[in-house]
């Protein structure tokens, strides 16, 4: 949101204008697989460690483990803004790195230490006893180390490794490798590290996760010497922010029909009047009586007006608003899935043949693998056809719209599940023994699992189109952010739901035997169809932003006269 540089400034210009390029990629996508090992390592199995290893209540562990994944996914808004505002990118990641190896460290130590963790509960007794304050204070502290942690690598990452390279095809590559690679290492992770953690010991697991957590952070201060960095241009949100504080000053002021009583941007080639939508904002970018602005009518001093350009664009993300509302209830079945998914899981058979024992926590990988699976189908076989055959090219929206019917059919497909579970309990008189385990396979849950990474290969890319595209041309760094903010709080409302039906009904007991979780999928199967509807509506009302001949898409912007 701040106004053009003057490229004669030197505070304006990269640091090292010959560094960067492919050289740098092997560090940045190595510093990503050791994130990315910690990460799967840690929050796939999380849910089961809090159950087993600190006899936390079922329910509640599905909770904290929403919580955490809630945090993760919303502090990358705040990462972002120190990158942009106060830091190098470069500062924030390897920060962030220490912050998290740290967390990983001593959670390893939790697992390690028998004083650290109360002691197992009595065999054939549902007697166990709860961790004390230490104990507690210790499992969170080092669960907020991590979650801050690896929070602050997830958006920031990738935009540096982004910086790295010139041309806007070479960054297409670049991305696709990152997401390939990150969701190989994801499903690694959460098969492998997972399969320790559970067979041979927790402290296995997490030291391994913490040692690629350890290995990322040497790789990539390693690599400092061949990174290209860029200074920071302050942050988009401080923009909007003053759009509103001077809206509100200016409410006095008379709104005016001649261009000339706006600010400009310095980019405009003429002056321009705001668009009549919410004109309410139009006043911000009025010539009030600061006495700021240049021989040539320009900003001079950037925090006390605002431009029509930085108008227009709160006005788009408001018109973005609806849609965002309803990518929040598009996660929170994925949410809620993912965590009493692993409930399910833990009472049904894990075996494959006769010895071989899957982890709970590695069902999930099914989702991650039907997700790899499809993207490229959808993006060389169902894409091409449907704008060879259909009547128009397939939008971001409608690809979103296809993975809102994806995930509906996920939730049919898991209480569909729930009720056979429930049946063969109730055939053999399972509900009075505590989470006793149900003689059926856990493999039933991989088709609502499989539906649930098809309708994520079409509506997470379909988002990040949407918002990219969408975006005004001076935010569309912040669209990643934005996504990862949904689904974050996504994360809390399926928290909140479970609170209010736990608290409303009988239908999450501990003892989910006794229980009535099919219940729960119907409830969120129902919610996520008003949500269908609600998007269609909101779909149906936008219209799309066109498209810019040519449209500059860098950190810096610098004028050419």
């Amino acid at each position: 949101m701040s106004p053009a540089i003057n490229p004669e400034d030197p505070a304006a210009q990269p640091t090292s204008e010959k560094k960067g390029g492919w050289i740098t990629i092997p560090f940045i996508l190595a510093t990503m697989v050791g994130l990315s090992l910690a990460f799967g390592g840690l929050f796939s199995n999380l849910e089961v460690y809090l159950i087993e290893v600190f006899n936390i209540k079922r329910i509640s562990a599905a909770q904290i483990t929403n919580l955490v994944c809630g945090f993760v996914s919303i502090i990358p808004v705040g990462a972002a803004i120190l990158a942009d505002s106060f830091f190098y990118c470069y500062t924030v990641i390897w920060i962030s790195t220490l912050i998290s190896s740290l967390g990983m460290l001593l959670l390893t130590m939790t697992a390690a230490f028998s004083k650290l963790r109360p002691p197992p509960c009595e065999i054939g007794s549902n007697i166990c006893t709860e961790p004390n304050k230490v104990q507690l204070t210790v499992l969170y502290l080092s669960l907020a180390l991590t979650v801050f942690g690896l929070g602050g690598n997830r958006f920031t990452l990738a935009p540096m490794g982004a910086y790295q390279l010139d041309k806007p095809k070479q960054q297409g590559s670049f991305f696709n490798w990152y997401i390939f690679v990150m969701y190989v290492c994801i499903i690694l992770s959460s098969t492998v590290i997972v399969y320790l953690q559970n067979n041979v010991s927790w402290a296995w697991g997490f030291g391994i996760s913490t040692a690629a957590n350890a290995l990322a952070l040497l790789l990539f201060i390693v690599g400092n010497r061949f990174y290209r960095q860029l200074k920071p241009q302050g942050s988009p949100f401080a923009g909007l922010a003053r759009v509103v504080i001077k809206a509100i000053r200016n409410r006095g002021i008379k709104l005016s029909q001649n261009p000339a009583d706006y600010f400009q941007d310095q980019e405009s080639k003429a002056p321009t009047l705001p668009t009549k939508f919410f004109r309410i904002l139009n006043r911000a970018a009025l010539k009030g009586t600061e006495g700021d602005a240049g021989l040539n009518g320009y900003i001079t001093k950037s925090w006390r007006i605002c431009t029509v350009r930085e108008v227009e664009d709160f006005k788009g993300l408001i018109r973005l608003l609806p849609l965002w509302t309803s990518a929040l209830f598009v996660s929170v079945p994925l949410a809620i899935q993912m965590s009493l998914g692993i409930l399910q899981a833990l009472t049904m058979d894990p075996y494959i043949g006769h010895n071989f024992k899957v982890p709970a926590a590695s069902i999930s990988v099914f989702l991650f693998i039907a997700t790899c699976i499809t993207i490229p189908l959808v993006d060389r076989i169902f894409i091409p056809m449907w704008n060879k055959y259909g009547p128009r090219p397939i939008t971001p929206l409608q690809r979103v719209g296809i993975g809102h019917l994806v995930d509906i059919l996920s939730m049919i497909s898991s209480a569909v599940v729930e009720v056979k579970r429930l049946k063969i309990a109730r055939m053999h008189n399972l509900q009075d023994q505590d989470n006793a385990v149900v003689p059926l396979s856990m493999f039933w849950l991989v088709p609502a699992l499989a539906f649930a990474g098809i309708g994520e290969a079409f509506h997470f890319p379909g988002h990040l189109e949407f918002y990219h595209q969408e975006f005004p041309k001076h935010l569309k760094n912040t669209s990643t952010a934005v996504i990862s903010l949904a689904i974050g709080i996504a994360f809390y409302l399926g928290n909140a739901l479970i609170g209010v039906i736990e608290r409303s009904t009988d239908w999450l007991p501990n003892n989910i035997n006794k229980g009535r979780l099919d219940n729960v999928f119907w409830v969120i199967t129902v919610i996520g169809g008003f949500n269908f509807c609600y998007f269609l509506v909101c779909a149906s009302m936008y219209k799309y932003r066109p498209i810019e001949e040519e449209e500059v898409d860098d950190a810096i912007v610098v004028n050419k006269e």
